[in-house]
């Protein structure tokens, strides 16, 4: 299996860039992995929220295959523990998803075409968090459900 997280925007906090590749380099050792930045060229001013979104939408779009299961992370997804975000890793990878997908859409959030070409749609908590910090979130969470699908101890209960 090949783990793709597709993130709009850029990483400006060395700090933050520093421990995500630290994270990413980790979860390599289970899993191939890659995080794929996508950016708008620039921010029109003239642009609705919703002409922002959908353009951002059509970036991401162009980076799907059609046998990518897509999952969408979005504070009105779904919620998991760490543990249940583990079995859920555990169960895309006994049903031989060759392409697992995850998206952090931008500031203004993610475009209904995204929501609806997500296989399905999960939240890191109900808080909103930057994107650069969901990033970092987000890989931190799949190195601890790596850790836990290999029974390593990493994560304590």
């Amino acid at each position: 299996m090949k783990i793709l997280l597709l993130a709009i925007g850029k990483i400006n906090d060395q700090y933050l860039s520093t421990s995500i590749e630290k994270y990413t380099s980790r979860i390599n050792h289970y899993v191939n992995f890659q995080i794929n930045d996508i950016y708008q060229k620039s921010a029109s001013k003239k642009l609705s929220f919703i002409e922002y979104k959908n353009n951002e939408a059509e970036l991401i779009m162009k980076k799907l295959l059609p046998s990518d299961y897509v999952i969408l992370l979005d504070e009105k997804g779904d919620l998991q523990s760490s543990i249940n975000f583990s079995k859920k890793i555990q169960s895309y990878m006994n049903r031989g998803i060759s392409r697992l997908v995850f998206i952090i859409g931008g500031a203004y959030g993610s475009s209904e075409k995204i929501f609806n070409r997500s296989d399905h749609i999960i939240s890191l908590s109900k808080m909103t968090f930057s994107h650069q910090m969901a990033r970092l979130f987000f890989v931190e969470q799949l190195y601890r459900a790596y850790t836990i699908i290999k029974n390593e101890s990493y994560h304590h209960q």
